[in-house]
């Protein structure tokens, strides 16, 4: 059962299937300028949740790591909004993020989706969704997902999410 709380919601999903059918009602909702950080340790669902977010928010293709590339471009079909994916595993930090064209990226009227956003913290914007994904110890299979908005976008998004996800 999913803890609510105003501003967070704290979940555990049972099954990779699950954590991506979360990313995909989180993806349906997204508009330009929503900030989503995806943090945890390796293994922990990041991926999968951001394949997931992808297929909701209807990109043309497949949202995969772009941990070699540090940052992917997608569109969507409908009408032609960019989904920018960063994966932060391999900068040394925000200098290194100056080097993707992340202030670009911000700038702009696109949905941004970070993993690994601690190592880019300081460019965020304090407006974000900032979602946390722990594998859990006693089963594989299970993640514990915790949402945590801050600010009048974010927050409206995850209470979209909340009633889209699980009813209410």
């Amino acid at each position: 059962m999913p803890i609510l709380l105003p501003n967070a919601l704290d979940f555990i999903s049972r099954s990779l299937e699950q954590t991506t059918r979360l990313g995909a009602r989180l993806g349906e909702l997204a508009l330009p300028g929503d900030v989503i950080a995806l943090s945890g340790e390796l293994g922990a669902g990041k991926t999968a949740f951001a394949s997931g977010f992808g297929l909701g928010f209807g990109a043309r293709e497949p949202v995969t790591s772009p941990t070699f590339v540090f940052a992917h471009e997608h569109r969507r079909a409908a009408d032609k909004i960019r989904l920018y994916h960063i994966d932060c595993y391999r900068l040394s930090g925000v200098i290194d993020a100056d080097s993707i064209g992340l202030s670009d990226m911000l700038a702009g009227d696109a949905v941004l989706l970070v993993e690994w956003p601690e190592r880019i913290l300081p460019l965020l914007p304090a407006e974000r969704l900032w979602i946390t994904l722990e594998a859990m110890d006693d089963e594989p299979t299970r993640r514990r997902i915790e949402f945590q908005a801050t600010g009048e976008r974010p927050e409206a998004l995850l209470d979209m999410f909340r009633r889209r996800a699980f009813g209410g």
